[in-house]
């Protein structure tokens, strides 16, 4: 009896040693693909955009903007951008010109106060290179586009105990009149331009 007893003692050792190991390797894999929440780092971060009048660029930006990031640079396939606009922190350096921009006859804030970007997609395209596919709303308008942007780097944050903070640089260009901004004269594209170059950059921390 005992002859059978030390084999069979033996088999299950080795099966709930092999359970175990399984186990732990998949919640490092679980671990591993998890995405991380990022925090925006507002005085080191921006969302600008130039828009040419005539013939000359006129820069302008987002003074702020409300962001959930969700991002693992292992698994962009888990991961996720949500980034909202307030139109009324639009800033060119000229009220006048803020305040018509707000009016109806270009995003008309009173009736879509934000625009919005969700993303659908995530995928890697290269070293520290990824796209972002999401759902860009402006107004009533809403489609789909592509936001290509760049990992810069992630490092433990020197000054913040328990903290990583990490750089992204992210671009597009969209057009305007296709999201309906400019309606009845201000729908031509001779004194203000349709294209609209978006540069995006991040300064962002997560807790580890």
């Amino acid at each position: 009896m005992n002859k059978l007893i030390i084999p069979i003692l033996t088999a299950l050792l080795l099966f709930s040693g092999n359970v175990f190991a399984l186990s732990s390797s998949e919640k490092e894999n679980n671990e591993k693909n998890e995405s991380m929440s990022w925090t925006v780092d507002r005085d080191h971060s921006s969302i600008n955009f130039p828009v040419r009048h005539f013939f000359t660029p006129v820069n302008g930006r987002f003074n702020d903007f409300e962001a959930d990031i969700q991002f693992n640079p292992d698994a962009p396939e888990n991961s996720r951008i949500d980034v909202t606009i307030p139109i009324s922190y639009i800033n060119t350096e000229n009220a006048r010109r803020d305040n018509h921009l707000a009016s109806e006859d270009f995003f008309n804030s009173e009736q879509w106060p934000t625009m919005r970007f969700v993303s659908t997609n995530i995928q890697k395209t290269d070293d520290n290179e990824y796209v972002a596919v999401g759902e860009l709303t402006i107004r009533d308008v809403t489609k789909t586009v592509e936001l290509p942007f760049e990992l810069l780097g992630i490092m433990e944050h020197p000054m913040m105990d328990d903290t990583q903070v990490a750089g992204i640089a992210a671009s597009t260009k969209i057009k305007r009149t296709d999201f309906g901004v400019g309606v009845g004269d201000w729908a031509a594209t001779l004194v203000v331009g349709d294209d609209v170059d978006i540069t995006i950059n991040l300064e962002l921390t997560t807790k580890i």
